[in-house]
């Protein structure tokens, strides 16, 4: 894909790196190839695509990567520590990015999206009760199961056009931000993490698994 781009087009203005699923499931019973892949997807995929593209745009000496991570990149979830881990990777990985590239002109922008209506929440679910729902962590995946299907569909989330929408803003900009957060819960709970502590945070999140 890349090798075709180059020759018929001599590169990109724009990569939004956006591709990305949630593995959820007891640390204890995740399989670490399960947990690489995980790794695969979510970062080293991001990671070589703009590896590969930044040649052409350091020539050019402008462009802007733009990196979906996800309000999951600052805060946690009860049994989702491999996806967390994922997007808090990506989060540290774009704000270096973003420094080593100033020099060239290229812009780098992050976005943390909230609950969006895709399939994610479906994807959650469906993994957690096939791979451990009858062990020891039951309890737990039974109410994080219920949690995720509260939270998605019937239009309780944000339509994926809102952050198509915001990288449109970001892309186009003389200065963007360096961050966007955006979608339902995105802002709060950010928030909630960064200035009422750890303890306070675990309360929230375990207020939502009962």
């Amino acid at each position: 894909m890349v090798d075709t781009i180059l020759n018929e087009a001599g590169g990109v203005d724009v990569l939004v790196n956006n591709a990305g699923f949630g593995l959820y499931g007891p640390v204890e019973e995740v399989g670490i190839e399960e947990a690489r892949y995980q790794f695969e997807v979510n970062l080293f995929c991001a990671a070589r695509l703009t590896q590969l593209l930044l040649p052409g745009m350091r020539a050019k000496r402008t462009g802007t990567i733009v990196n979906i991570t996800s309000m999951g990149g600052k805060i946690y979830t009860p049994l989702g520590a491999w996806y967390h881990a994922t997007k808090h990777a990506l989060e540290g990985w774009s704000d270096c990015l973003r420094l080593e590239l100033a020099p060239f002109g290229i812009k780098v922008v992050i976005v943390e999206p909230g609950l969006i209506e895709t399939g994610f929440g479906n994807v959650v679910a469906n993994g957690l009760l096939k791979r451990s729902g009858s062990g020891p962590y039951a309890k737990q995946i039974e109410a994080v199961a219920k949690s995720n299907a509260d939270a998605y569909g019937q239009g309780r989330g944000t339509d994926p056009s809102v952050i198509a929408d915001v990288v449109s803003r970001a892309v186009k900009a003389r200065k963007p931000r360096t961050r966007y957060a955006a979608g339902k819960y995105a802002k709060p709970m950010i928030a909630i993490r960064a200035w009422f502590g750890d303890r306070m945070f675990d309360r929230v999140i375990m207020s939502q698994m009962r």
